[in-house]
């Protein structure tokens, strides 16, 4: 590096830099190996499907006193309905049952009241009793499905648009990366999914896909302003340049979505869980996976120049002299 370059990195870099682009290779086979991983469950174990996918009962009831959850799960449980998700809403007498479509038909409703006013609660009234067929499960998955697809597409053609076209690439990969190890984390796990797991896969994929355009950005910027070093190396202070940001960001996110996960409930504990894997491995593939591959496919700084731009009858000049 020479002095020149030196001095430019001294003046934007507070602190020393960081090798980044050093460990690529490294960094390549790892998520190689994981994203591998990932797709070898997803296709033998496959998904634990909730029920708004698959279809069951929901019953909303109201109890007389706040409502012992541990022991409701307790009784169905003895009683016959192991899967059922109790929890609740609104208030603490506020309580949801949700049976999975197996369970029962559609008087499974009156039997779980019946149930719970001898063994639990005399004076616990029934707000509403609801029957999701299959037919709507089926519906809800191909919406679910067709949504992030779309999506997917969306930003595919946003930022091959905005972006060279390595760096496009670079940025899908890295999007594929985060959303392949989240949802083979939960086929590992069997945990269920929901349609608040479909809302916090899209969140990912923005969170990601934000992260990778910050670096993006940088290094568009850095190529034409460090005019003597390597790629590598305007890479590798353009990741340097954004790290506080990048850091500050995901930690700050990931105390809050901790919080949703140990203190929101059952019904935010899919959505927060996919929420931790994705912002942690999307900070990991932003720095490692879009820009990495861009590197991989040759990406220099004759790609990054902009055109020169020609006025009809003004003098011709070079926009910018490099």
């Amino acid at each position: 590096m020479t002095a020149q370059t030196e001095k430019e990195v001294e003046i934007k870099l507070p602190y020393r830099l960081v090798p980044f682009m050093k460990y690529r290779m490294a960094a390549f086979l790892f998520s190689i190996i994981v994203t591998g991983l990932c797709i070898f469950t997803v296709v033998t174990k496959g998904f634990n499907w909730g029920l708004d996918f698959t279809g069951g009962t929901v019953i909303e009831t109201n109890f007389s006193q706040p409502a012992d959850l541990a022991k409701v799960r307790d009784v169905l449980d003895k009683n016959g309905y192991p899967s059922a998700l109790v929890q609740t809403f609104g208030g603490q007498k506020d309580v949801m049952i949700r049976l999975p479509a197996s369970a029962g038909d559609m008087t499974l409703g009156n039997k779980v009241m019946d149930l719970i006013h001898h063994e639990l609660d005399a004076g616990a009234k029934i707000q509403s009793i609801e029957f999701v067929g299959p037919n709507v499960g089926e519906e809800l998955t191909q919406g679910a499905i067709y949504a992030t697809l779309a999506t997917l597409a969306m930003l595919l053609l946003y930022v091959g648009i905005r972006f060279e076209w390595r760096l496009a690439v670079g940025g899908i990969l890295a999007l594929f990366h985060d959303v392949m190890v989240t949802i083979g984390v939960f086929s590992f796990l069997q945990i269920e999914i929901d349609l608040t797991f479909v809302a916090a896969i899209l969140s990912v994929v923005g969170y990601s896909l934000n992260d990778s355009i910050v670096v993006f950005d940088r290094v568009r910027e850095n190529f034409p302003k460090i005019r003597r070093s390597t790629s590598i190396e305007v890479v590798d202070i353009s990741l340097s340049q954004t790290l506080s940001r990048t850091l500050m960001t995901s930690i700050t996110t990931l105390f809050v979505v901790l919080a949703l996960y140990w203190l929101g409930g059952p019904t935010l504990h899919s959505f927060s869980l996919a929420l931790l894997i994705g912002i942690g491995f999307g900070t990991y593939s932003s720095i490692y996976i879009a820009i990495g591959v861009a590197l991989q496919l040759g990406l220099k700084r004759e790609h990054m120049i902009q055109p020169v731009v020609e006025k009809e009858g003004a003098d011709q000049q070079s926009l910018v002299d490099y």
